[in-house]
């Protein structure tokens, strides 16, 4: 059955992809956007089905809606992003969740949180499992997306054990693909933007730091399960197992733009993690996740949808 589905920050570079998988699946979208890092052009296309309604909303105020399932995507995810205003961050993490929670509460609707890898912080475990607590600095310039990430979980499993919500938490990885935004800061954005216009491409650190990139393709298919397994509430980590030195990452876009950028080295931001993977573990178990989307696959259809924009 077709259901009625909200998804805040559904403007953005994951929720635009969720919100037209599931709007081609036959369900009712309502996407809710402040349009600070989202963007309309990422749903166009969307517009003109009767099924998928686009409202400006940001959730730090409460908002009365009849729906069946909420995905919370709304927040800044890159550090240009929510370091430019970490007072607001920190609010859509706490105060976006609570009136998502209070909505989910009202309406009895099932809710997925989109939590991060950031919640384990600068990674004393590696791969990190879902029962490693974290080591994150509190006060840091990170701190408003790392902390916040973390308090919006709290507030899941409060919301969960002391009113009964239906919840989902899962902890998305490294992402990248098309509709990503040029100015991010992230490392695939970045390197592709800064190739294509055959710039230096800037790597901070040594360049031996690690990440693991997931297309956002398999990233989607697996927030899809997560929601509609039964019996599972997460925090379950989301993304993939293959880890890559940004040195290597770097080279691959130079090699699949053809560019004749060269590398340059800058000093590492404060609190930046030298090595983040996640154990797919329990993904595989309860929701028999895999990805099907190789790195070098993944950034060749990067790559094709900046090279119209760039």
């Amino acid at each position: 059955m077709a259901k009625r589905i909200l998804i805040t920050g559904g403007a953005g570079f994951i929720g635009s992809h969720l919100a037209e998988t599931l709007l081609n699946e036959g369900n009712q979208i309502i996407v809710l956007d402040n349009f600070h890092t989202g963007r309309k052009e990422n749903l166009t296309h969307l517009l003109a089905n009767p099924n998928f309604e686009l409202v400006r909303h940001d959730i730090t105020d409460p908002i009365k809606l009849e729906v069946d399932e909420i995905y919370n995507m709304a927040c800044p995810a890159s550090p240009v992003h929510y370091q430019s205003n970490p007072i607001k961050t920190i609010k859509t993490n706490v105060l976006g969740m609570m009136n998502m929670l209070g909505l989910a509460k009202r309406v009895k609707a099932r809710i997925l949180q989109a939590s991060t890898s950031e919640v384990y912080g600068n990674p004393l475990e590696h791969p990190q499992t879902e029962s490693y607590w974290g080591n994150v600095n509190t006060i840091g310039i990170r701190s408003c997306y790392d902390e916040g990430k973390r308090v919006a979980e709290t507030l899941c499993f409060d919301y969960h054990r002391q009113h009964g919500v239906d919840i989902r938490v899962i902890r998305i990885f490294n992402t990248y693909g098309p509709r990503m935004i040029p100015d991010d800061g992230r490392v695939v954005s970045n390197f592709i933007v800064q190739a294509l216009r055959g710039e230096d491409i800037t790597i901070y650190g040594d360049g031996s730091q690690t990440r693991s990139f997931c297309y956002v393709d398999d990233l989607v298919r697996g927030i899809i399960k997560m929601m509609n397994t039964e019996n599972f509430i997460g925090p379950v980590n989301l993304g993939n197992e293959g880890e890559f030195t940004v040195t290597e990452l770097a080279e691959l876009v130079i090699k699949e733009t053809g560019s004749k950028s060269k590398i340059i080295y800058l000093p590492l931001p404060q609190d930046d993690p030298t090595r983040r993977k996640p154990n797919l573990s329990l993904a595989k178990e309860k929701l028999n996740y895999s990805t099907t989307v190789p790195l070098v696959e993944g950034v060749k259809k990067t790559i094709e949808y900046f090279s119209k924009r760039v």
